[in-house]
Order: C-alpha cells, then structure tokens, then sequence
C-alpha cells in the first residue's frame, strides 16, 4: 500500500530533489516561525524547525509521510542567511572566500497516522576559492543566488566558487538529504522503485 508522500515545502530546489526518488508526491507550504531560539546552536536549529515544519502540515493530513527539511550556513559562528540583495550577496561571498562554510541540514519525516518522526541533521562543508571582488560580482550578477543560503547554488555555476566539497550526502547541501531520507522512507515502508 501506498502511502501519501507531503513535501512541507515550497522550494522548487526541494522538489527537485524529491523528484529524483520516482515516488509520487505533493507539496504543502507550511506557516510556521523559522525564527531561531537565543543561543539555540546550528544543528539542533534545523532539526527543530523540520520538525515543525511537518507537524504544521501533518494537522491537515491523517493518514500522510510528511518530510520537513530546514537548512543553514555556518560561518564560523555566524549563520549566513539567504541574502535576499545583490549588495548582500556579495558581503557574504567576500565573507566566505578563502573560507569554509558548513551546512546543516535538518530532516524529519513524521506520520501524521502514528505521529511517530525519524529527524536527523546531515552536514556537508564547503571550502570556498579565494575569489576577487571581479569574481564575486561577476558570479552574483550572472546567478543572482538572492534566495540561497550562503548566496551561492552548488548545482550550477556556484561550482565554481569552492576549493572543495565534503560530507556523505552532496544533496544536503542543496537542502533535502537524499539519502537520509530513502533510509527514513525505507524505516516508514515505503519500497522504492
């Protein structure tokens, strides 16, 4: 038997990524506060707000797998949030540069039959070039990457901003930890193709 699939999400990243394991699904927005708690650190921030996430969609759904998924970028101690301008995405950039950022990824998939919930926070780094001012705006201006935390998208051109890449799961850094998840669907029952 097939269970209903939600993505409590409206990124288009997201859903492609979901995509990729053939199984039917759709998306559901969720209203809730991504605000994060004082002193609240990186990891535990996205596990509680994927959490949250799919419990805000779960309330309209009995009988549904809900995967929630939040995501940040660390620099130092600083979360990079999506810069949202140009001018900002450059500040950023010129920050990272010749730096190493890390990605926190928190995942839930809750059922809203049982509400019982798998949650797990993947992390994935990465090193960033030494980049010119030249290079920076030359990038924000051709990917305009406003609504991409850390103001780059690894799956196009913001490739070439890194010196290197590590972590077990490359989807993480794009916001929906691939394989975390089919673990967690495969712990649910779901087959997949």
């Amino acid at each position: 038997m097939q269970r209903n699939l939600i993505l409590a999400s409206s990124s288009a990243y997201r859903k492609q990524l979901l995509a990729r394991l053939q199984l039917p699904f759709t998306t559901q927005s969720p209203a809730i506060d991504e605000s994060g708690k004082p002193n609240e650190p990186a990891n535990e921030l996205v596990q509680r707000l994927a959490h949250e996430k799919a419990k805000a969609v779960a309330i309209q759904h009995n009988d549904a797998l809900i995967i929630g998924s939040d995501q940040v970028a660390v620099l130092g101690k600083e979360i990079l949030k999506k810069p949202g301008t140009k001018a900002n995405a450059i500040t950023q950039l010129k920050k990272c540069a010749g730096n190493t950022v890390t990605f926190h990824t928190g995942l839930c998939l809750y059922d809203s039959n049982n509400k019982q919930m798998q949650l797990a926070c993947v992390d994935y780094k990465v090193r960033f070039r030494d980049l010119s001012i030249d290079q920076i705006e030359r990038y924000v201006d051709q990917e305009q990457p406003f609504d991409s935390a850390g103001s780059f998208k690894a799956e196009a051109l913001g490739i070439s901003l890194f010196e290197y890449m590590q972590g077990d799961d490359p989807t993480a850094l794009i916001g929906l930890p691939l394989i975390a998840l089919t673990s967690m669907l495969h712990n649910a029952g779901v087959e997949l193709p």
